[in-house]
């Protein structure tokens, strides 16, 4: 969800960004619409929860909105399903992003990343930093409303973080895996931090998993032409393959392109290690995937293509590739 950016213009491209992203420059006045074709769909983040108890497909993402669909190639939408309160940190009109829907007992939760432009809680080499964490609302129905729960606050004010996810891990306990922007560290993070039972708060404090100069894969280039790791992590996604291997997916940067790279834990669980591999597993401005199965068995990793338009404007469209993942380590193919 992260792009490169100006630290003198953060907050301006910031805005500009989520609003060309999310298309809500082109669809703020439009209705809801139907049999929509994905590719004609405009949506960073793409999520998709495919639900056995309705037979449907729910797509969500940066924007808050929902999509349904029914076979995967035909879309309705956008709705609006998220309320928030005015009176909380979030504020009136919170930015949304990278939201997921993940079904866990008998509710749906909604993790999404909220942003409270109105509020700066740091400064750092020349960009003000809004007030932005992952957070949890709950619903009992896929289509919503998702409601707060107790939980005012998952994360720590102080600190930006962003794009959290959901994982069950051995010791059969719930945890949030979210990044911890680059913004205020400068090397960005993968953390975990222990929910509780029923998903409505957190317990203790955030555990580094990995930074973003970790990654052999992720690169940028300074002013002076020296090659380095790139700062950014992004939209991590936790798996097992079929052999119990758990994996990681996660978004950064090679050079000007946006690009998914993996990562294995050698114990199994979130502690790891977490070994990252040498290469990309996606193509070049590709990124910020998640993975499900359908109602068919077929393993697919939705994600969001990444583009410049010209205007300068960014164009994200949903994608769906095949992954097999019979092995120790998943292979993503091109076709869809």
């Amino acid at each position: 969800m992260r792009t490169k950016r100006s630290s003198i213009n953060h907050a301006l491209l910031m805005f500009l960004f989520f609003l060309f992203s999310t298309g809500l420059f082109a669809q703020s006045n439009l209705k809801v619409q139907t049999a929509i074709p994905i590719d004609s769909i405009r949506l960073s983040d793409p999520f998709i929860l495919a639900d056995k108890n309705t037979q449907t497909y729910y797509m969500t993402g940066t924007g808050g909105k929902l999509w349904k669909s029914k076979d995967l190639k035909l879309w309705d939408g956008p709705f609006t399903v998220v309320e928030t309160d005015p009176d909380s940190w979030m504020g009136k009109r919170p930015m949304i992003w990278a939201a997921e829907i993940h079904q866990f007992k008998d509710k749906y939760y909604y993790f999404a990343t909220f942003t409270n432009r109105e509020v700066i809680i740091d400064t750092v080499k020349g960009n003000k930093i809004e007030r932005r964490a992952s957070h949890i609302l709950v619903s009992d129905s896929p289509e919503g409303p998702y409601k707060p729960m107790e939980d005012k606050t998952y994360l720590p004010a102080d600190k930006p973080t962003l794009d959290g996810t959901f994982w069950i891990d051995k010791d059969n306990k719930p945890y949030m895996v979210y990044c911890y922007e680059w913004l205020q560290n400068w090397d960005g993070t993968i953390e975990k931090i222990q929910l509780k039972p029923d998903l409505s708060g957190s317990i203790g404090e955030g555990e580094l998993l990995f930074k973003a100069s970790d990654s052999p894969w992720s690169k940028e280039r300074t002013e002076d032409g020296k090659i380095k790791p790139n700062k950014v992590t992004d939209g991590p996604f936790l798996f097992e393959t079929q052999t119990g291997k758990l994996g990681m997916i996660w978004t950064s940067w090679v050079f000007g392109d946006y690009v998914q790279g993996v990562a294995y834990s050698e114990s199994g669980t979130l502690d790891g290690p977490w070994i990252q591999e040498k290469d990309p597993i996606t193509p070049p401005n590709f990124g910020h995937g998640m993975m499900f199965k359908t109602f068919e068995g077929k393993l697919l990793m939705a994600l969001h293509s990444h583009r410049v338009g010209a205007r300068g404007n960014y164009i994200r469209i949903p994608a769906l590739l095949e992954v097999d993942d019979s092995k120790n380590k998943i292979i993503v193919s091109s076709k869809k």
